[in-house]
C-alpha cells in the first residue's frame, strides 16, 4: 500500500516541502458557528466558553429585540433599534441576517473579518437557517448542531424559560421538526444535556481541535 506521505520528499528525516510545513505549523484560524433549535442552550454554551476564558473571538451577533432579564449590551447581543438595523442592512454589514418572529438578528462582517486578520478562531451562534446561509457564502465555515437529550426534554426548556409570548412559543414548537430535518446539512451534532453543559463545551473544543489537525485546512474567505 502506498505511504500517505510519498508525494512529500524528505531530507534527513524533515519535510522538504516549507509551504505545507507551515501549514502544519501554523493552521488556519476557523470560522465555527454553532446552531441549533431554540431553546437548545447556544446563547448558554457560548456564554460558558466565554466564562472558561477559550482563546476565540467571540461574534456577537445584532438584533432589534429588546434584551431579555440579564442580557447585556455588546455581551450577549448588540441591541439597536429597527431602523439602526435596516440601515446597516442597506449598507451590506452583516454576513447573514433573518427576520425570526418579527424581530431581526444579523451577524456583522467586521468581527469576522478582524478575527481572522488576527489569526484567531471566529465563534458565532445563530439559529438554523443562519447556520444554512453562512453555509452558502462560506462553505469551509465548521457547522456544529446542538440537540437536547429528547424532543420532550428541549418542548419543557422552551416552555419553563418564559420569556416567549404565547403565540411566540407555538411558532418557535411549530418550527422544530422542520430544523431537526436540517441536521444532515452540518458537519458535527453536540448534544447539550440538562446539567452538562462544561460537557458540551468540551466537546466543541475538541472538535475545534480536530479541525487544527487536518491535513486540508480549511479557508475562510470574507
Amino acid at each position: 500500500m502506498p505511504s500517505p506521505l510519498q508525494n512529500v520528499r524528505q531530507t534527513s528525516g524533515r519535510i522538504s516541502d516549507p509551504a505545507l510545513h507551515s501549514n502544519l505549523q501554523q493552521p488556519n484560524p476557523l470560522l465555527v458557528v454553532i446552531s441549533g433549535p431554540s431553546g437548545v442552550g447556544k446563547d448558554a454554551v457560548v456564554k460558558r466558553m466565554q466564562e472558561r476564558a477559550f482563546p476565540f473571538s467571540f461574534v456577537v451577533t445584532a438584533t432589534s429585540r429588546p434584551p431579555r432579564e440579564g442580557e447585556k449590551h455588546g455581551l450577549d447581543y448588540f441591541f439597536i433599534s429597527k431602523q439602526d438595523f435596516e440601515d446597516l442592512l442597506a449598507r451590506g454589514e452583516f454576513i447573514e441576517h433573518a427576520l425570526v418572529y418579527g424581530q431581526h438578528y444579523g451577524v456583522p462582517k467586521d468581527q469576522i473579518r478582524r478575527a481572522l486578520a488576527s489569526r484567531q478562531d471566529a465563534v458565532m451562534r445563530v439559529d438554523v437557517q443562519g447556520a444554512a446561509t453562512v453555509r452558502h457564502l462560506l462553505p469551509d465555515a465548521v457547522l456544529i448542531f446542538l440537540l437536547a437529550e429528547s424532543e420532550e426534554e428541549l418542548l419543557n426548556r422552551l416552555r419553563t424559560r418564559k420569556t416567549e409570548s404565547a403565540e411566540n412559543l407555538q411558532r418557535r414548537i411549530d418550527m422544530l421538526h422542520e430544523e431537526l430535518r436540517r441536521v444532515p446539512e452540518f458537519d458535527y451534532v453536540v448534544i447539550n444535556r440538562t446539567g452538562q453543559l462544561d460537557h458540551s463545551v468540551d466537546q466543541i473544543a475538541a472538535i475545534i481541535q480536530a479541525e487544527k489537525c487536518r491535513t486540508r485546512q480549511r479557508v475562510i474567505q470574507l
